[in-house]
């Protein structure tokens, strides 16, 4: 990857041709692929709408951990270190880690995720990196054979090659089908059941009261009814009113008088099971462990070795959908300070779990080679 062309002077820094994505889409957005902006605001408010989705996929990303560059030349390790830790990350983020973050991000949410190696002409050096709007963004196959082709589409919703190809970094999902496809429709059903509880708890849940009054059956006492009923009404009202303000008043009447709650007959329906069963198809779409966000379905729940197993394959996967441009990145920098090296990406152990497993294994091994050395001793 050559960032700076011999022949060529550099693009001034910040002119419209030198940060391609950013000025074109008009800042940082999150957005989806190039499915249309229907899907765009469908994933943008699933997220928003349905919180257990939005955590899966933030402990997605974090879950993924933590890595180190490597260059293949010790001499500029330190260097690409100090790059890795202080790059600039669009507007507000630092560091090679968030970028990674920021492309899982886009990577699980709409299914692939492009960036851009942002070069500072003047200082030969690399100015930061970009996660750009993969909505706006357009990829043809090139004409090399494993090339691809990208156009940008400006405020005007016009296409345009993109100038330098070689500073785009992308990385996406088997066919860019992003993870929450097919999670909507399952979404919308949980949404109405959340929107009927509401309803049913503003009618049930909401203690209203029905006071009725029974006058006497002699003819004096019901001419006055009308009048007694509105007093009654009035004398309720005020207790009532008065119990916000923490004063209790006692009601007192003559007569036959029924106070009951309207509802009380009613029980509201049971939502258990319904509401169980569309997350038990949300979460096994996302590949998380219920109890991971909250979800105790069983008081002893926890995570199985199998499912620890299936979860680190797929946190690994998603590792090596993002190795490449992280790798690239790398690369630049390198090519920038004039260093005849390439760089690799070394993940960390995924959990701890998986440490406590290879140190007993390791000492397994070793206890093994003692015994199987005594045994060679005793035969000799």
């Amino acid at each position: 990857m050559r960032l700076f062309r011999k022949g060529k002077k550099p693009p001034v820094m910040n002119s419209p041709e030198f940060v391609q994505i950013q000025r074109a889409c008009g800042g940082e957005r999150r957005l989806p692929p190039v499915s249309g902006d229907f899907e765009k605001e469908l994933y943008d408010r699933l997220r928003d709408a349905v919180p257990v989705v939005d955590a899966a996929l933030m402990k997605t990303v974090r879950l993924t951990g933590g890595f180190r560059a490597v260059c293949s030349d010790e001499r500029f390790q330190e260097e690409l270190e100090r790059f890795a830790e202080s790059v600039p990350v669009g507007t507000y983020g630092v560091s090679l880690g968030t970028f990674a973050d920021e492309l899982l991000d886009s990577i699980l949410t709409y299914g692939s995720a492009v960036g851009e190696i942002v070069p500072d002409a003047r200082r030969q050096r690399i100015a930061g990196l970009w996660v750009g709007d993969v909505s706006a963004v357009r990829i043809m196959p090139g004409k090399a054979p494993f090339s691809r082709e990208y156009s940008v589409r400006d405020r005007e919703g016009n296409f345009a090659p993109v100038k330098y190809p070689e500073r785009i970094v992308y990385a996406s999902l088997p066919g860019g089908r992003p993870v929450l496809r097919g999670i909507p429709a399952l979404s919308s059903i949980l949404m109405r059941i959340y929107e009927c509880i509401g309803q049913n708890y503003d009618r049930i849940g909401n203690v209203r009261y029905a006071v009725t009054y029974r006058p006497p059956e002699d003819q004096g006492s019901a001419a006055y009814s009308r009048e007694r009923a509105v007093q009654i009404a009035k004398e309720w009202a005020d207790g009532m009113n008065s119990a916000k303000y923490g004063q209790v008043k006692d009601f007192i009447a003559v007569g036959d008088v029924d106070i009951k709650v309207i509802g009380s007959e009613n029980q509201l329906f049971d939502t258990n099971v319904p509401v169980r069963q569309l997350l038990e198809q949300i979460i096994s779409k996302l590949s998380i462990p219920p109890f991971l966000l909250g979800l105790n379905w069983s008081s002893t729940e926890r995570m199985s070795q199998q499912q620890a197993d299936i979860l680190t394959s797929e946190l690994e996967y998603y590792r090596r959908l993002i190795t490449p441009a992280l790798r690239a990145a790398g690369d630049a920098f390198l090519c920038s300070i004039g260093a005849d090296a390439v760089c690799r990406i070394e993940w960390d152990n995924i959990n701890l779990q998986d440490e406590a497993v290879l140190a007993q294994a390791r000492l397994d091994n070793a206890r093994a080679r003692e015994i199987e050395a005594r045994l060679e001793k005793n035969d000799n």
